[in-house]
């Protein structure tokens, strides 16, 4: 039974990309990966869309577009000067810096959702969904995941990334709440982990070698791993599953553009 919750967050799009060209943006022939379009607009337009459909958010920050990709979207700019409820944030050097940096800006008592703008097959039922659950943990930072088995049903043939574990395989879906003050340490973290991404040894530091053995023999189930994780970092994190498995999918590829402009037609 879903439970509504009262609770209003405050919403973070990462918009941003990687120095260097974008396979998708040169595939769609646009400007950067957020203008690719999907059913006949922008994907980051139907990020935006969702969110201001559900009723759990409150207000969006636009982190990182390219000021020409602003520009090339009139319904971006009609958003941000009507009311008020979009407001537009230069990017940093990376989209855990760029999360960073715009977690700053929101106060830390005020909840947050994080996701991205290339997450086009978003809708307002999934975000309201997640955040329900998310208020009814005591989570400091709560991530959305789905089970690989749904989505291979879904989706026979889809390659998404998967971590395995012992009680089955889990996707991530690009939600993230950030509930408390103590959340934004998660992000922090996250800046860490991505500088020295071409330096594992680091990570697993981070981590501990206990934990990353456990979970390449698969002896950890979501939940140890989620406890562990939370140990390390000082927090409480927990997971929600969602009943969604389109909300796995977001757009790093072309492949995976071609495939959410086939299930966004099905929609």
């Amino acid at each position: 039974m879903n439970i509504e919750s009262s609770v209003t967050f405050d919403a973070i799009v990462l918009a941003g990309e990687r120095p260097g060209a974008s396979p998708v943006a040169e595939a769609a022939g646009v400007c950067c990966k957020a203008l690719a379009p999907v059913a006949g607009q922008p994907m980051v337009l139907r990020v935006l869309d969702a969110l201001g459909e559900s009723r759990s958010v409150r207000g969006v920050t636009l982190c990182g577009l390219d000021p020409v990709g602003v520009e090339q979207a009139p319904r971006l700019r009609e958003a941000v000067a009507d009311d008020g409820q979009l407001s537009l944030l230069d990017g940093e050097a990376s989209p855990s810096a760029s999360a960073w940096s715009a977690l700053q800006r929101i106060p830390g008592e005020q909840p947050v959702l994080l996701t991205t703008a290339d997450h086009a097959l978003l809708q307002a039922e999934w975000v309201d969904y997640f955040l329900d659950q998310a208020c009814r943990t005591s989570a400091d930072l709560v991530v959305a995941v789905a089970r690989y088995e749904q989505i291979a049903e879904a989706m026979p043939g889809v390659r998404r990334t998967v971590t395995r574990l012992r009680d089955g395989g889990y996707c991530g879906c690009n939600l993230f709440a950030f509930m408390t003050p103590r959340s934004r340490v998660a992000a922090d973290y996250w800046r860490q982990v991505e500088r020295d991404r071409k330096r594992p040894w680091r990570v697993i530091r981070m981590l501990g070698w206990g934990s990353v053995l456990r979970y390449l023999f698969h002896r950890l189930t979501l939940d140890q791993a989620l406890k562990r994780l939370s140990g390390q970092f000082g927090l409480r994190i927990d997971a929600v599953i969602m009943p969604f498995p389109e909300a796995s999918v977001d757009v790093d590829t072309p492949e995976d553009w071609e495939l959410v402009k086939r299930l966004a037609s099905k929609g």
